[in-house]
């Protein structure tokens, strides 16, 4: 078993990072590709020491299935991790990869999703709708926005005077703290499955 894992990122990466760090001395899930939207030299530094493919999307090329299929064909990935990328999948990835794209959204879905419902965004209008509850969920990306099938949601309670930053900095504990896990349970979960499935 030797699951390759793709990154994508249109922003910092601190979740790439993390992840990455995760699988680092994984014996059967490794992160071969951290493919990124924009310029960013801190993370592509970062990547050359340890060793991951470092690549940019083409200008304009952010939703196309060729330009995308090309990068992740060419390292043998099986499983794209969405961790804060923000152009919508195309449909043509999605059947390439069926069940095995897997997207972070920073609050409780089915609540504060869909386009442009990303980043601060998402906390703005959590705290706009006085929620007393925010959190992560993480889910399988299929042709709608925000509506593939629910893997994992952690919650927390939000303070009387919760701000914006306080917030987004909550949540970023979250996803530091449990997306890397969940990526690695599924993908366990998923392969088992199927390698029973070919004993018979």
């Amino acid at each position: 078993m030797d699951e390759k894992i793709a990154v994508f990122v249109s922003g910092k990466g601190s979740n790439a990072r993390k992840i990455q760090e995760f699988f680092e001395f994984n014996l059967l899930i490794h992160v071969v590709l951290i493919l990124s939207e924009k310029q960013n030299p801190s993370l592509e530094q970062w990547c050359l020491e340890k060793e991951v493919r470092f690549s940019l999307i083409e200008q304009g090329l952010g939703s196309d299935t060729e330009h995308l299929h090309a990068h992740c064909s060419a390292l043998g990935v099986q499983w794209i991790v969405l961790a804060g990328y923000l152009k919508k999948i195309p449909d043509g990835l999605i059947e390439l990869f069926p069940g095995r794209i897997i997207n972070l959204h920073p609050a409780l879905l089915p609540k504060y999703g869909g386009k442009g419902m990303y980043g601060d965004y998402v906390h703005q209008a959590v705290l706009a709708a006085n929620e007393r509850q925010s959190g992560i969920t993480i889910h399988l990306v299929n042709k709608e926005y925000d509506k593939g099938e629910i893997l994992a949601q952690i919650k927390i309670n939000l303070d009387n005077l919760e701000s914006l930053e306080s917030l987004r900095t909550k949540i970023q504990l979250l996803e530091h703290l449990h997306f890397s896990q969940v990526i690695y349970d599924y993908i366990i979960k998923k392969t088992t499955v199927l390698d029973e499935e070919t004993t018979f």
